[in-house]
């Protein structure tokens, strides 16, 4: 026998035979003279349980349909597992980061409840070389203490010059600048010995707290800069350098020239422009000049970062990476995301010559920066008393600028 080819046809449904069935017997019945009333009340009823039973299937899920509140369900659980797998690979690489930079723990702040109190809060700023082969490798090229004010969020910066004498500290028996203080430091326990006790002789000249400390050296800020994706600052006037005193002295600026204006800065030029102590332009000699150049870079830092590492996952993440080998501080990669937001200063102090310094040498004719009014040499007295006074003063009011391009200084 052969089989049709192709697919049966559908068998009817339930309620089709019923219908059929009910209508045939009907017609079986009029053929016969009987009244089919009593049918056409059979074949309504059984149409309309046809039709609840076609409801009732229709209501229940189809075999193997998904309920839609169980697709929803899975989609929010998969949100939540993939956040929480994203924050947990996150803090991993917080916490590797601030187990190669910190001394601190990871999960520990000590700037949280600070920066939410009445007390100013100092953190020293401490630059320096760290190249193998350089002269001076871990002396202080750069010191700033930044202090904040919880009250209003104002942050100052305070420069220091690196050539302040600094006498009568047990860390200097024979006296010293007190930019060797961290090489001083370092020679004791490394880096973080160093950082405390740059921290500790700055206590003493300034008679301000230094609650915690940051070192970085030169190529930690190139790749700090590269990083964000490099700075533009507003340069007030164009110079020329060189990094010689020699070619200095012979009017020889061979090493670059920065233009004035607003410039673009990668992280070897952001470098050069914030540590160019011998230039071509007398207003930009020295350590002052250079202060005020770094704290227009580090400003320039704090644009790219927004409004700080927390709201900034991806610059983040990027500075930890370019940071873990060039930083060392006392705070937590939490404390540094904190600090992020204030990296801006509102003012700045200078501890300039003739106001509060004064300049001489000493016996073996080095050059140094004394405390103007002092009693004798380990007298800071003066010094305290006028940087007191000059935090103690009403922030300055903003000045708005004219354009973007304005080169008034920061």
């Amino acid at each position: 026998m052969f089989r049709r080819a192709g697919r049966d046809h559908a068998r009817p449904s339930v309620r089709t035979r019923r219908l059929q069935a009910a209508a045939a017997r009907e017609e079986r019945l009029r053929k016969r003279g009987v009244d089919t009333g009593q049918w056409r009340e059979e074949l309504a009823a059984a149409r309309d349980a046809s039709l609840r039973a076609d409801a009732r299937r229709a209501a229940e899920p189809a075999a193997g349909a998904v309920p839609i509140r169980r697709v929803l369900l899975s989609g929010l659980l998969l949100l939540i597992g993939g956040g929480v797998l994203g924050a947990v690979l996150l803090w991993q690489r917080v916490d590797a980061f601030n187990r190669a930079v910190s001394s601190a723990p990871s999960l520990s702040s000590s700037l949280l409840g600070p920066l939410s109190g009445s007390q100013p809060v100092n953190v020293a700023f401490l630059g320096y070389a760290g190249r193998e082969g350089h002269g001076g490798q871990y002396l202080a090229d750069s010191i700033n203490i930044l202090s904040v004010d919880p009250a209003t969020g104002a942050t100052t910066l305070v420069a220091i010059p690196r050539d302040l004498w600094v006498e009568g500290h047990p860390l200097f028996p024979e006296n010293g600048k007190i930019n060797e203080a961290f090489a001083a430091g370092w020679d004791i326990g490394g880096v973080h010995e160093a950082g405390r006790a740059a921290s500790d002789v700055l206590e003493y000249v300034t008679g301000l707290t230094i609650d915690h400390w940051i070192a970085l050296d030169f190529d930690g800020l190139a790749a700090v800069v590269d990083a964000v994706g490099g700075v533009t600052i507003d340069n007030p006037r164009a110079f020329a350098y060189t990094l010689n005193e020699q070619n200095y002295q012979s009017g020889f600026f061979e090493a670059g020239t920065f233009e004035a204006g607003r410039l673009e800065l990668d992280g070897a030029s952001a470098l050069a422009y914030a540590r160019a102590r011998y230039t071509s332009v007398p207003e930009e000699v020295g350590d002052f000049a250079r202060s005020e150049r770094q704290q227009r870079v580090l400003a320039a830092l704090r644009a790219r970062l927004g409004d700080g590492l927390p709201g900034s996952i991806g610059p983040g993440l990027a500075l930890m990476d370019a940071l873990s080998s060039h930083l060392s501080t006392d705070l937590s990669a939490i404390d540094l995301a904190l600090l992020s937001g204030h990296l801006s200063a509102d003012r700045r102090i200078a501890l300039t010559e003739d106001v509060i310094l004064e300049a001489t040498t000493t016996s073996d004719g080095r050059y140094t920066l004394v405390v103007i009014g002092r009693a004798h040499g380990a007298d800071y007295a003066p010094l305290h008393a006028y940087l007191a006074a000059a935090l103690a003063e009403p922030m300055p009011t903003p000045i708005p600028t004219g354009s973007p391009g304005s080169t008034g200084s920061p």
